[in-house]
């Protein structure tokens, strides 16, 4: 029996005694790469499969593992290259063949931060057209140094990754060198310790394309900034395109040299917003389908509306999701959806949210326009929808009527606390509107249930 049909033999076994939903989870996407009389060797997509596998299914495949081979083979894991950025992958001991391990030519780059895998909207929009710009003309123009600046998670290390995948594509002739700031500076200490600077600073200073992320750790770091002052004033010089993202505009930074921050702002800066409803909901699409999820829109909707930070957000949400499912082995609802939200979020849920997420929500289960609901529009299409909204913004958020009433074209207090009274009054006898309401009421509070 080869490799690959004894592998086979123990999913299939696998596949007889775990629930289907868990198999197709966690136990179909395994690939066995390495195999020998003492180990076994299995590679898994990501870090988290591997973390939850490990804390959830190792004894379950132990268990297959010895039935077809014995207690002398050890059961081995390793992370895809395409899923290891920022995880170390576990050792692989003694008795396993390089040759049958994956390898990933260019461990610094993330194969799967692409441009095509970014997920552009209004809030990225400018950033990703200079980040493409640049890899098309290394150090050919004047985005030298190129800064993406933002909060944590928003896409600038996708974006920083995807310019160095793009040159190596299209160039790869080219010596690309990427590195977070803190591998900068654990390689400069450990220059110094071994005495061999010279070669710390030939590694950085020979690149043609430098990559620095998260180049606010550089404070406070006086030897460092000092070296990599020079690094970047002798690439900068030789026309070697520097890309590097921050966490925040670098004339904010405190704890960096002058005429370093001078270097940084001498280029381009750009930053990256939090993303906006549509383009969360387009986030949340192409995660799913990435983790093999086949959600429904109306809970794309949800997490979309409550997951509002970050891109990392919206991805962990949906981890946690596929979780909750393979473990308690149920299939994915709105209520599981909600479960979730509540989790991640707690009572920020309520708190986070807006008059104007309430009137975007309603305008989109009504199909009358944001513009029109606070228009002075008496259509009565157009004024139920902005009665339902009113309501909701007193019922749910319990807003003043006077703030209310500012939100909708400048309403007095009376015609604000109208609109509810009509709502009210409707919601006891016409059925439409109670289940129009009912269905609001239920995905705009939940965490107060």
């Amino acid at each position: 029996m080869n490799q690959a049909d004894s592998w086979n033999k123990v999913k299939e076994n696998l596949q007889k005694t775990q629930p289907q939903h868990a198999y197709a989870t966690w136990f179909e996407p395994l690939v066995c790469i390495g195999l020998n009389d003492k180990s076994l060797v299995i590679e898994v997509p990501n870090q988290f499969f591997f973390e939850w596998i490990q804390s959830h299914y190792k004894e379950v495949i132990r268990t297959e593992v010895v039935k077809l081979y014995g207690e002398a083979v050890v059961v081995k894991y390793t992370v895809s290259p395409e899923g290891s950025e920022g995880a170390v992958t576990p050792t692989i001991k003694k008795g396993v063949e390089k040759a049958d391990l994956p390898i990933n030519r260019n461990l610094n780059i993330n194969n799967k931060y692409t441009f095509s895998a970014f997920i552009e909207g209004t809030h990225n929009q400018f950033a990703k057209a200079a980040a493409l710009n640049v890899s098309k003309t290394p150090g050919q123009q004047s985005f030298n140094p190129l800064v993406i600046y933002g909060g944590v998670g928003m896409g600038k290390t996708h974006l920083l990754h995807a310019i160095g995948n793009k040159i190596s594509k299209d160039n790869p002739q080219k010596k690309i060198v990427c590195a977070s700031s803190e591998k900068f500076t654990l390689d400069f200490i450990s220059s110094i310790q071994k005495n061999k600077t010279v070669e710390f600073s030939n590694s950085y200073r020979n690149a043609d394309i430098l990559l620095i992320d998260d180049i606010q750790f550089f404070q406070g770091k006086e030897q460092t900034q000092e070296q990599f002052f020079h690094t970047f004033n002798e690439l900068f010089q030789a026309g070697k395109q520097i890309v590097m993202t921050a966490d925040r505009y670098p004339g904010e930074m405190i704890g960096l040299q002058d005429r370093l921050l001078s270097r940084f702002k001498s280029g381009l800066s750009v930053d990256i917003q939090p993303p906006d409803f549509e383009t969360r909901v387009a986030i949340v699409m192409e995660k799913a389908e990435i983790n093999g999820l086949k959600l429904p829109y109306d809970i794309i909707e949800l997490i979309g509306l409550h997951i509002k930070n970050n891109v990392r957000d919206l991805e962990s949400t949906i981890i946690r999701l596929l979780a909750h499912s393979s473990l308690s082995n149920r299939e994915i609802d709105y209520e599981l959806a909600k479960k979730v939200i509540k989790e991640r979020m707690g009572k920020s849920v309520v708190s986070d949210l807006t008059i104007e997420e309430i009137i975007r929500r309603v305008s989109i289960i009504t199909h009358v326009s944001e513009k029109d609901i606070v228009s002075a529009s008496r259509k009565m299409e157009i004024a139920e929808a902005r009665q339902v909204s009113i309501y909701l913004c007193r019922e749910i958020l319990g807003t003043p009527l006077v703030s209310i009433g500012m939100h909708f074209g400048g309403r007095d207090h009376s015609t604000i606390l109208h609109a509810c009274r009509v709502v009210e009054k409707k919601s006891k006898n016409d059925q439409r509107i109670s289940t129009l309401v009912g269905e609001l009421k239920n995905e705009l509070s939940f965490a107060m249930n």
